[in-house]
């Protein structure tokens, strides 16, 4: 696949339980990285606390001054490393090879209680995301084929460039998957994942589970099979990324939405403004550049703001325009700015799909909690 991308939505949040649910958060759109471009459309969000989130689709290019520095990357490698033999270790004990329903119900609660206190939506969303999101349809052998099997726990793909800052979501989850060894970790990365974009007012995602784990490093796929944020065109490029994966033009469409949650800061991307009206006060810290007003709500006014571009301090994406520009991306970008529940029904659907590429389940039918 040619010049995939890692978008990461960056969001540094800091807020009560109160004003979370006023002002819902999630993150939430898939787009990973290109090894050959340096560039990566990664959804990061980072909170006050010493667990960072992130919930930003963002462009981290080679010459960025986060790579830049070797001292810096070095720090980078070494936190990968580290964080990922201390994820790993409960493995070495305890290898789940299929999930507990029972242990799926208590491991939701876990993770709710993380997202209001931690206020890692983004993440979370991001993590589900990329682990799946490496599946190419054509390779029918499993785990080669890619997709939602774990396999991004392993140092070798966690250092993928579309993958950066990840290392936190493991972080985050550790103490969870350490206290219910009945679950694989790839039904553990979906699980965070729906409960996520559920927890922060989204739709309710009609998923299931009973994903095997990859086994080893071997197991990961090559990098760069992802999206970029700014191809020479884009409209082909999302359908080459994500066709690969089997999705098709309402899917691409549906996910896009997503971007109105989160804000994108050049200093780490790429792309956007330093600050803008709407992220000067933050909530978190503040600055970067929003998709929307509301950027900390889950709704359809990424669609309605892409259309207009009426608003100089609202970020359009290359990929983003495209949703309008292109003959058959938008009838469904029209249909979801004037019909939100339509966009939710649609959203929920396609990222259930998204969660299930290329997975192996035990059961085969799978499991619902």
């Amino acid at each position: 696949m040619a010049n995939p991308v890692s978008l990461t939505l960056n969001t540094t949040t800091t807020m009560s339980s109160s004003s979370l649910r006023s002002t819902t958060t999630v993150a939430s759109r898939l787009l990973f990285s290109s090894s050959s471009s340096r560039s990566t459309l990664s959804l990061s969000a980072s909170s006050s606390s010493s667990s960072p989130c992130s919930i930003s689709f963002v462009r981290s290019l080679a010459s960025s001054p986060i790579l830049s520095s070797s001292s810096s990357l070095n720090q980078k490698r070494f936190q990968v490393a580290s964080v990922n033999r201390s994820f790993n270790s409960a493995a070495a004990v305890t290898k789940c090879t299929a999930s507990d329903p029972d242990q799926l119900k208590s491991a939701r609660e876990d993770i709710k209680e993380l997202l209001n206190t931690k206020f890692c939506h983004p993440i979370l969303v991001r993590l589900g995301w990329h682990d799946a999101g490496t599946y190419n349809k054509n390779i029918k052998e499993w785990p080669q084929r890619g997709g939602a099997n774990a396999s991004l726990r392993f140092e070798i793909e966690l250092k993928h460039a579309a993958n950066a800052g990840l290392v936190n979501a493991l972080n985050l989850i550790k103490d969870i998957k350490e206290k219910y060894s009945g679950i694989t970790y790839a039904d553990l990365f979906q699980l965070a994942s729906a409960t996520a974009i559920e927890e922060a007012g989204g739709p309710k995602i009609p998923m299931k589970y009973g994903r095997v784990d990859a086994s080893g490093p071997e197991d990961c796929p090559e990098e760069g099979r992802l999206p970029d944020a700014g191809p020479p065109s884009p409209a082909n490029h999302l359908r080459e990324v994500f066709y690969r994966m089997g999705l098709d033009d309402k899917d691409i469409v549906a996910l896009s939405g997503a971007h109105t949650l989160g804000r994108s800061r050049p200093e780490r991307s790429g792309w956007g403004k330093p600050e803008t009206k709407y992220t000067k006060e933050g909530p978190g810290a503040p600055g970067g550049q929003s998709w929307t007003p509301e950027w900390l709500k889950f709704d359809n006014s990424y669609f309605k703001e892409i259309k207009e571009k009426r608003d100089e301090d609202l970020l359009v994406l290359p990929t983003d325009a495209a949703i309008f520009e292109d003959s058959s991306f938008k009838v469904y970008a029209e249909k979801y700015a004037a019909d939100q529940d339509a966009f939710f029904k649609d959203y929920a659907e396609a990222h259930a799909k998204l969660s299930n590429l290329g997975a192996k389940f035990n059961p085969p039918e799978g499991i619902i909690i």
